[in-house]
């Protein structure tokens, strides 16, 4: 039997986890209240079958039947009661996320979970009726490229739905690992550590945005440095994640003057258009105006 997997959020991150679960042959609902979002959302879907078949990795009957699973809902009183799965990928703002997490509730998931990178499933599930439901899904972007998934065990998650959860992974793909709920989880932790370290080496001039991160990659084999990795996650979530660990572990994670400013000048990676990097339809096309070592002597 097919399986109904609602997605509630159509940013980059939703668009993704929507596009695996159609891959896998789930019945997909994407929800996306801002009308705008939803059509550039389904586009973007569009692009990424494509895109598959010209790189031979589908077929092109694959690519049609996986499109024809997808439907843009404008809220979740479209979405008929009972689905399978519901994963909520809204923007990381504990008060969203929770009026979200609530309204999904109400239609009696199977399993429930919360996109979230930073924000613990303690204070997620904070007001929910069936918090043993619950639990933390955490994708990885690019969500089609990325294997990883980190499946987060909150208090009262019950037994039975992380092996749900983990069966889930497995079945879009993913390999699990299972993770304690404490703020930022494993990964995050430690890749905003890193990050948030980088952002300040270029506000020191230690040196660009482009040596930083091919040290990172030639030095310690990592598959993209993190002032690009920054660019593709977006810097107003880097924020957001920072100041989530910054009122968890103090200011050991305090966000960089430099990563607040350009938050606050729209420069917010990829998706703008401008972040460490200049990027044009999706590619990175160049470097950027941010000092490096000799403009900071």
């Amino acid at each position: 039997m097919t399986e109904r997997f609602v997605v509630v959020g159509a940013g980059t991150m939703g668009l993704g986890i929507a596009y695996v679960a159609a891959n896998a042959g789930h019945l997909v609902e994407l929800v996306e209240v801002d009308r705008a979002r939803g059509d550039a959302a389904m586009e973007r879907l569009a692009q990424l079958w494509d895109r598959a078949v010209h790189r031979g990795r589908l077929s092109a009957e694959q690519a049609t039947a996986d499109r024809k699973r997808v439907a843009l809902r404008a809220g979740l009183a479209e979405v008929t009661q009972a689905p399978d799965v519901i994963v909520e990928a809204v923007p990381e703002r504990l008060d969203l996320k929770r009026a979200v997490l609530a309204e999904a509730e109400t239609l009696r998931p199977a399993l429930l979970g919360s996109n979230t990178s930073s924000i613990p499933i303690a204070d997620l599930a904070e007001g929910l009726t069936r918090p043993e439901r619950f639990c933390g899904l955490h994708f990885f972007n690019p969500v089609w490229a990325m294997a990883l998934l980190e499946v987060v065990v909150g208090p009262a998650t019950a037994g039975e739905t992380t092996d749900a959860a983990v069966t889930l992974a497995r079945r879009l793909g993913k390999d699990p690992v299972v993770v304690r709920d404490m703020p930022g989880f494993a990964t995050s932790r430690l890749g905003v550590t890193l990050g948030l370290e980088a952002i300040r080496m270029v506000a020191d001039g230690v040196a660009s945005p482009a040596d930083i991160d091919k040290a990172m990659v030639l030095g310690y084999r990592y598959p993209v440095g993190p002032l690009e990795l920054t660019d593709l996650v977006g810097l107003d979530v880097r924020l957001d994640i920072a100041r989530t660990l910054q009122a968890a572990y103090g200011d050991r994670f305090a966000p960089p003057p430099l990563l607040v400013e350009m938050v606050a000048a729209g420069r917010l990676g990829k998706k703008s258009g401008q972040g460490f990097y200049h990027w044009a339809d999706g590619v990175r096309a160049g470097g950027t105006e941010l000092p490096g070592p000799e403009a900071a002597r």
